[in-house]
Parts: C-alpha cells; structure tokens; sequence
C-alpha cells in the first residue's frame, strides 16, 4: 500500500480512476505523482520481439516496494523555477526540459530536496522505470505490438515493423499532449530520453529483487525513446545509454520518489 496521507512537502493528494496521487508545487510549478505499486514482471523482451536488442535479456524482477513517479517527464516550467535557467532547445514552458546531461540532473534533484525538505526525490531505477511503462503488459508498448504517432512523439517516417508510416513533428511536444498509460504516467514511449539512476551493465541472468545496475561504470541508463528516433527505440525494453555529462536534444529525465 501507498504511504498514509498528506506529506509534509505536499500541497494536493488524493486518488482516482489510474490510483494514489500527489503534487507539490515549487514557486507555483505544480508537479504531480503517480503510486506505483510494488510487483514482479519480465523485465526486457523476448527473442522474437522486433529490433530487440541483445541486451535485453529477459529476466524475471521483483520490485519488493512501490515508488512514487512522476506522472510527466520534468518540465522546463519545473527546471526553471529550480534552477533558474532554461537550457532547453525547444522552449515551451510545459514541454519537457531536454538538453540536461545526468550530472545536471543530480544538481536539480539536490536544490529541489533543499527546497522541499522530506521529498527526498531521485531518478527511478531501470527496472522502476520499466515496471512503471509497461503498467502490467508485456507487449513492446504499453498500447500493445503498434504505437501511432498520434499516441507517441517518434520519426513517424520509421514505423514498426508492420505499421504505416505517419507524422513526424520533428520536435517535443507538451509533456501532457498524449495518452496515459493504465497507472496515470504520461508519454513513457517517445518524447524526451529519460535518464535512469543506473550505471548501464548486463542484466543478471537469475531472477532478481530490487535491482539497481552495476556498482560502477562509464554511461548512464537512459529509457523511453524521443521525437528524433524510430518507433523501436521507444519500446518498453528498449535501453540507451550515455555518459555522465553527455547533454543531447533527446535527453530528459522523470523523478522519482522511494526506495
């Protein structure tokens, strides 16, 4: 279960049809969260998933407790009342922040603790993070075996396997312009890259609780897919990666809350 209500650092919380929800507000940013529950689930693909990757390995996780996630990727509203700044390419105050490299990430995540104390926010790990999009499904997307560009921002030109080809925006778009998925968390396919706490590694090859990646390494673990890539890259499994300070169009990130 959820923890009990309110939170000190939160302004609104309450339930509805997707679950348990809170928000907080820094300097009238409002930024909502969505309970996700504790669960087991195959995390990665199977072997004849279309243009998987061999690091996907299935495995069977066990997440022995639930998170708080936010329902959208960090908005640049959100990063400037932080921050102070914007380094966003494509501006618009409710699209997602982009152009932020994950030791960025950490100084934001620092600043917004100090700001509202007991929040003690984070970046999910991979395997919350995979959980959390695929909300129970074990598909490539958590629409099923297609996504459309009027459910994703992706290269509408680069369908899946067996789709049509359709829009590409050739941007972001606002982080609350396309569907949820089944636990109230907005665009978790397309749009930005969201950065992940993990150092990227191979998945174990025993079933797991808790995992949280290699001790140490060279990239970090980003998830999700964005505006600029094929609609493969923004399957459930799907796993980038990049160094520390590696500041890309495509690279956002999403906070998390919990273990």
């Amino acid at each position: 279960m959820p923890p009990v209500f309110p939170f000190d650092w939160a302004g609104e919380w309450g339930e509805d049809r997707y679950g348990p929800w809170v928000a907080f507000r820094v300097k009238g940013v409002r930024q909502c969260l969505r309970w996700v529950p504790p669960g087991r689930f195959l995390m990665g693909s199977p072997a004849d998933e279309p243009q998987r990757f061999d690091d996907e390995r299935q495995n069977w996780v066990t997440l022995t407790q639930g998170l708080w996630l936010a329902d959208t990727a960090c908005t640049q509203a959100l990063w400037q009342a932080v921050m102070g700044e914007n380094p966003s390419h494509f501006q618009g105050a409710q699209r997602p922040v982009e152009q932020v490299d994950w030791d960025q990430v950490q100084q934001f995540i620092g600043r917004l603790n100090d700001l509202l104390p007991g929040l003690d926010a984070c970046l999910p790990t991979e395997a919350q993070w995979e959980h959390a999009c695929r909300a129970g499904t074990r598909t490539p997307f958590w629409f099923g075996d297609q996504i459309t560009p009027e459910q994703v921002n992706y290269d509408g030109n680069h369908p899946y396997p067996g789709g049509a080809k359709g829009l590409y925006r050739e941007q972001t778009v606002e982080v609350r312009a396309l569907p949820c998925n089944a636990w109230g968390l907005y665009q978790m396919h397309g749009n930005v890259w969201e950065w992940c706490r993990d150092w990227y590694g191979d998945y174990p090859a025993e079933p797991i609780e808790d995992p949280t990646g290699p001790e140490t390494g060279r990239r970090r673990v980003a998830r999700g897919g964005g505006w600029i890539g094929h609609a493969g890259n923004c399957r459930s499994a799907q796993r980038n990666r990049g160094g520390p300070a590696d500041r890309l169009g495509g690279l956002g990130f999403r906070l998390a809350r919990g273990p």
